[in-house]
C-alpha cells in the first residue's frame, strides 16, 4: 500500500488503543489469518467491526463506522515500516456521534 499518511483518531477507543490507522480498499487487504478465525467486537450502532487476533489480542484491522466499505489497517501491526517517516493526520473522532 501507499503509506502516504496515517490517521490518529482522538476518540476514547482509538486514543487508548494507540493505533496508527490507514484506510485501504477491499482488494488491498490480504490478511494472513482468515477473518473467520479472528474475534469480532462491535458496539453502539454495530456498524464498525473490530477484528482481533484470538492468540495475542491485537487489533490489526477494522471496518470503520464512517466508511464501512473500507478497511482501516493498524500500521503498527505491519513489519518493516518506518513509522517515524509517515506523516500523521489528526482525526477528531471525539466530535462524531
Amino acid at each position: 500500500m501507499d503509506l502516504d499518511h496515517v490517521r490518529v483518531c482522538d476518540c476514547s477507543v482509538c486514543r487508548k488503543r494507540g493505533a496508527l490507522n490507514h484506510r485501504v480498499e477491499n482488494n488491498d487487504l490480504r490478511p494472513l489469518t482468515p477473518i473467520e478465525e479472528m474475534s469480532l467486537y462491535q458496539w453502539h450502532t454495530k456498524t464498525a467491526r473490530d477484528y482481533f487476533c484470538k492468540n495475542c489480542g491485537i487489533l490489526p484491522f477494522r471496518r470503520p463506522r464512517t466508511a464501512p466499505d473500507l478497511w482501516t489497517v493498524n500500521v503498527r501491526c505491519l513489519d518493516r515500516v518506518d513509522l517515524e517517516s509517515i506523516p500523521v493526520v489528526s482525526v477528531r473522532g471525539s466530535e462524531l456521534d
